[in-house]
């Protein structure tokens, strides 16, 4: 399902719970990115979503991985030049040695890293928060207010830390880092979005109150 959440942002919203894919986003807004484009085998729907757009691959400037797990990665091979490809330095390594040659990752164009970001006219800030992997990171768009998490949070819930690199006290202290960034819509990697302030807040009262207990 694609939901247009205002002018310039649309949300590709992973609804068949039987497959374990995730939340893709597009920012149409001058520059066109596209964060975390999923499984190579489950991109239908992304293609279908972006033809309805009548956008080709081809016309996506940028991908943007918030983290290196193949439900979030895999389809960025998809993409040619002159489509250009992110992730973090951390990240990148650590995926390349976790996956080996399960599945194929392009040499990223650029890294990135703890700050600002500009792409076109748009501004954003990257936010190391590791604790799901070691090179997570979540993203800030100021001027919208939107947050994208990754698999940091969700809709009432948290990533999780068993899986090879994962940190529970590294995850606790990136939530606590994000939960004061002013935010009206939550992106996350998987199941529901949160939209409005107030929602944003009350979800992260619960996580902080019942989650942090088991991190």
């Amino acid at each position: 399902m694609m939901v247009k959440l205002f002018d310039g942002l649309y949300a590709f919203i992973w609804e068949d719970y039987t497959q374990n894919n995730c939340n893709t986003y597009l920012i149409d807004s001058g520059k066109r990115i596209l964060i975390d484009p999923g499984h190579k085998h489950l991109f239908a729907h992304i293609n279908k979503g972006l033809s309805s757009l009548k956008l080709s691959l081809d016309m996506v400037d940028l991908i943007l991985a918030t983290h290196g797990h193949p439900d979030h990665l895999e389809a960025v091979s998809y993409f040619k030049s002159p489509t250009k490809f992110t992730i973090n330095l951390k990240e990148y390594e650590y995926i390349l040695k976790l996956a080996g040659s399960l599945y194929s990752i392009p040499e990223p164009d650029f890294y990135l890293k703890q700050g600002d970001l500009s792409i076109g006219n748009d501004h954003f800030e990257v936010i190391d928060t590791p604790g799901h992997t070691p090179g997570s990171i979540c993203l800030y768009w100021k001027d919208k207010k939107v947050l994208f998490t990754g698999d940091v949070v969700f809709q009432q819930g948290i990533g999780r830390t068993d899986l090879p690199g994962g940190n529970s006290k590294q995850l606790k202290e990136s939530i606590k880092k994000i939960m004061s960034y002013d935010v009206e819509y939550l992106l996350t990697g998987h199941g529901g979005i949160v939209s409005g302030k107030e929602a944003v807040r009350e979800n992260f009262r619960v996580i902080e109150d019942y989650w942090f207990s088991y991190l």
